[in-house]
């Protein structure tokens, strides 16, 4: 290599030169350029005030609706143990119908013996007066008119001095607790049109 190839000569014209020197202007100006820089905002943390502003703000919505929830699952739990209380009674009550019957037939057959008469009448009393303790209401509703809601017609007669569709006879009766019935009445039914 001469003296001549060493020194190669550094011309923007030259593509050998690669250690090329960087004027100012040639620079990247978006770089150093103050005016293009972009501006930083100061940084926005909030204050320790405001910190526990909205820790207590958050601590009090949670509070709140922790309240809300409570208040709801209170008044959901009374409705509840409203609607179980009658439909428990009902089904106990349930249980001791056939007992009634059997009592009311015991009363109503005939008999010799008036203490053992006084005694079924006795029974059959405390019987009807547990009934009403717990709110149970007869359903004996001869001579009115037929209510599919609380009566089973289980025959049919026609009889001039009952109005049409009339309850006649009531073979066994039914019992109720409020609306709710626990056993429908069954009854004869006259006139039905």
């Amino acid at each position: 290599m001469t003296d001549k190839d060493e020194k190669i000569e550094k011309t923007p014209d030259n593509p050998e030169n690669t250690e090329e020197e960087k004027t100012p202007a040639q620079e990247n100006p978006e770089e150093k350029n103050p005016e293009k820089e972009e501006k930083k905002e100061p940084s926005k943390e909030p204050s320790e005030e405001e910190k526990l502003k909205a820790e207590n703000a958050d601590l009090r919505d949670k509070y709140l609706r922790l309240l809300a929830e409570f208040d709801n699952y209170r008044k959901r739990s009374v409705k509840e143990r409203a609607e179980i209380y009658p439909e428990a009674t009902a089904r106990a009550v349930e249980a001791f119908i056939p007992l009634a019957d059997n009592f009311e037939r015991a009363a109503n057959a005939d008999c010799s013996d008036e203490k053992y008469k006084a005694g079924i009448m006795m029974i059959m009393t405390q019987l009807d007066n547990a009934f009403k303790k717990l709110g149970i209401e007869e359903i004996n509703r001869a001579g009115e008119q037929f209510d599919p809601a609380l009566e089973n017609a289980v025959s049919q007669i026609e009889d001039d001095k009952l109005g049409e569709n009339t309850v006649a006879q009531v073979y066994q009766k039914g019992y109720k607790l409020g609306d709710k019935v626990i056993r429908h009445a069954t009854v004869v039914v006259a006139n039905c049109g």
